[in-house]
């Protein structure tokens, strides 16, 4: 490439959609020399702001048919280190965005390589039309539809290998999941799901958690939530009833645009599973769990939705070969993601299941929930063949606690300046919530 008697002009896109404000910037980096596009995958896409409507490969080849690009390559992730590198551009063109935020390292890491071998940063300033903002929005709404919404869980699983889920019960908690990001060490993190708890939904509404909200109410929470965010929802289904009855919330929910339920195989009145051993709790059988996987499956209209058998085995100490007995047979009824629970602070018996089952199925999705050994990183149950993690009820958990704290202080002080310090503003919480 260096032979060639026209500089090397590199740049990077993730967008899906090309407009003239992008034309533009591409015509004045041609005008430096030859141009070479790189696209950015899509895992590395939906770690940034949001999922990529247009796949990787469509979007490479739109940009391969813009007039005067002469090539375009995969660019791994956001840094540059590796494409300045190997390819030494003579100019790295970018928009001026990137000097504050999450990729001002990014740019700092470009310009330290750049200037070892000598190439050049042109950047040109960001378009802040408000048509392309308009446009861009319009182009997002996409991924609140039903249809779009629901098949992303399983591609952010292909993209990803593992995913994590935060808990939400009401439109102002799916903001909250759908919204948080931190910018640490030139990356953004963010939440990939939200997890429709049972137990929070029922605690939000002041009611116990034994199945009490019946499936309307919970049904209206999801309205609640799909109608502020775009993120998959994986939905809390309990036992899923009887089989006649999950066939009906199968289609419910699949209609809805929800990603994934989970049924835990037990049966009678629900209690929590964190209290284990210590209240009457009643495993299914293998055949009558199975069939109820079976049904759910054959119920469905698409292949996108996903039905989570979640087994109790380990809870209810039955053992680890009983776990696994379970497994297979619910993968074979159709099961299309396994749950292993556990209330053990340490992960040891989630790990052997995982290293056990993953020896004889190394596709199925694996789930977990580590409200009781919570030190252990997503990283690591990556590495451990874990592809799900939801963190169950912490939304509800942290905000009640606080709620109690500042309803206390109003009474002990007759007055509410001790408790400014743990409120967000009105003008936070009007900014969190969108107008339209």
């Amino acid at each position: 490439m260096k032979n060639n008697e026209r500089p090397i002009v590199y740049m990077c896109f993730s967008t899906d959609i090309i407009h003239s404000g992008h034309i533009a910037i591409i015509k004045k980096a041609q005008e430096l020399g030859d141009l070479i596009i790189g696209a950015l995958p899509d895992d590395a896409i939906a770690m940034y702001r949001h999922f990529p409507i247009i796949p990787y490969e469509e979007r490479v080849a739109l940009y391969e048919n813009i007039s005067g690009v002469l090539k375009v390559i995969k660019q791994k992730n956001w840094s540059y280190k590796d494409i300045l590198n190997e390819l030494k551009p003579d100019y790295l063109v970018h928009g001026d965005d990137w000097k504050e935020g999450f990729q001002k390292p990014i740019r700092e890491e470009a310009i330290s390589i750049l200037n070892k071998y000598g190439g050049k940063l042109v950047e040109f300033p960001y378009s802040r039309d408000a048509k392309y903002d308009n446009l861009e929005k319009l182009f997002r709404r996409q991924l609140a539809t039903p249809d779009m919404r629901r098949a992303r869980l399983r591609k952010l699983l292909s993209m990803k290998g593992c995913i994590n889920a935060l808990e939400a019960h009401s439109g102002i908690t799916g903001l909250i999941a759908e919204n948080t990001t931190v910018h640490k060490e030139g990356k953004v993190y963010q939440f990939d799901a939200m997890w429709l708890s049972s137990l929070c939904d029922s605690t939000a509404k002041g009611k116990p958690d034994i199945e009490l909200v019946d499936m309307t109410s919970r049904f209206r929470t999801i309205d609640d939530i799909m109608e502020v965010t775009t993120k998959p929802i994986i939905f809390d289904g309990d036992t899923g009833s009887l089989p006649e009855h999950f066939v009906y919330t199968v289609r419910s929910l699949e209609r809805m645009g929800v990603s994934m339920v989970i049924i835990e195989d037990k049966t009678g009145l629900k209690k929590n599973s964190l209290f284990g051993t210590e209240v009457k709790q009643t495993q299914d059988s293998i055949e009558n769990f199975c069939h109820k996987i079976t049904a759910g499956k054959k119920a469905q209209k698409t292949k996108d939705f996903m039905i989570c058998a979640r087994i109790e085995s380990l809870i209810l100490e039955k053992g680890m070969d009983d776990a696994l007995n379970r497994a297979f047979a619910y993968v074979n009824a159709g099961a299309d993601a396994i749950m292993i629970h556990s209330r053990k602070k340490d992960p040891d018996e989630v790990f052997e299941f995982a290293k056990r089952f993953r020896e004889s199925n190394k596709i199925i999705p694996i789930v977990v929930v580590p409200t009781s050994y919570n030190h252990v990183t997503e990283d690591e149950f990556k590495k451990h063949g874990i592809n799900i993690v939801i963190y169950a009820n912490h939304l509800t958990r942290s905000g009640f606690p606080a709620m109690k704290k500042a309803a206390e202080s109003i009474l002990k002080y007759h007055r509410s300046l001790e408790i400014d310090e743990i409120c967000m503003s009105i003008n936070e919480i009007i900014t969190l919530i969108p107008e339209e």
